[in-house]
C-alpha cells in the first residue's frame, strides 16, 4: 500500500507547475531579438519564473521545472529538438543552480543577487563551448561562422538574456518578500 502525498507536497507541485506554465506562456508570446549582429537569437523570459522557483523552493525542484520547460520548448516551440534541450538545460541550469544555492545559504536577498550574477556569467561562459560543440558539429555551421558570431552576437546575447531574466526575477522576488517571509513554511524545499 502506498502512502498518500502530503498536502504540502501537492501544493508545492501545483506551485511549480504554475511556474512552468508561466515560463511556457512567456516562451510562446515573448520573443525579442536583443543583439543586432544576431537577430536570429531571440530573447524570452522563460528563465525568470524558474529563477523565482529556485529561490522559493530550492535548486532541485527548479531544475525539474527547467527540464520540463526545456523539453516542451525544444519539441513544441521550435527549440531545435534534443540539441536545444541540452543547450538550454545546461546553460540555464547553471544560472538556476547558482542562484538557488547561494540564496539557500542564509536566505538573504543579497545572496540571491550574487548567485544570479555568478549564474549569468556561468551561463554565458558555458554557451561558448556549447556553441562550438553543438552548432558546429550537429547543425553543420562552419567554425569560422561561429568564430565570427561569438563576440558580436553569441556572448552579448547570452549575457543580456541571463542578466535580464535575473533582473526580472530579482524585482519580482523582492516584491514578494513580505508574503514569502509571512508564509515561509509554504516555500521550504520539498
Amino acid at each position: 500500500m502506498h502512502k498518500p502525498m502530503s498536502r504540502k507536497k501537492i501544493v508545492h507541485m501545483a506551485q511549480l507547475a504554475m511556474l512552468a506554465a508561466i515560463s511556457l506562456v512567456l516562451i510562446a508570446f515573448v520573443r525579442i531579438p536583443l543583439v543586432p549582429a544576431a537577430p536570429f537569437l531571440e530573447y524570452d523570459m522563460a528563465d525568470a519564473p524558474i529563477l523565482i522557483g529556485a529561490l522559493l523552493f530550492g535548486s532541485g525542484p527548479a531544475l525539474a521545472v527547467l527540464f520540463v520547460v526545456s523539453t516542451i520548448q525544444a519539441f513544441l516551440f521550435g527549440g531545435n529538438g534534443w540539441i536545444g534541450l541540452v543547450m538550454h538545460f545546461i546553460s540555464s541550469g547553471a544560472l538556476v543552480l547558482l542562484a538557488g544555492e547561494f540564496y539557500k545559504r542564509k536566505h538573504k536577498f543579497s545572496d540571491a543577487i550574487i548567485g544570479m550574477v555568478l549564474g549569468s556569467i556561468a551561463m554565458t561562459l558555458i554557451m561558448i563551448p556549447m556553441n562550438y560543440i553543438f552548432t558546429v558539429h550537429f547543425f553543420g555551421v562552419p567554425k569560422t561562422v561561429v568564430d565570427a558570431m561569438m563576440l558580436p552576437g553569441i556572448i552579448p546575447f547570452n549575457l543580456l538574456k541571463a542578466s535580464l531574466n535575473s533582473g526580472i526575477a530579482a524585482v519580482l522576488f523582492r516584491s514578494l518578500q513580505p508574503f514569502v517571509q509571512k508564509n515561509r513554511e509554504m516555500f521550504h524545499p520539498i
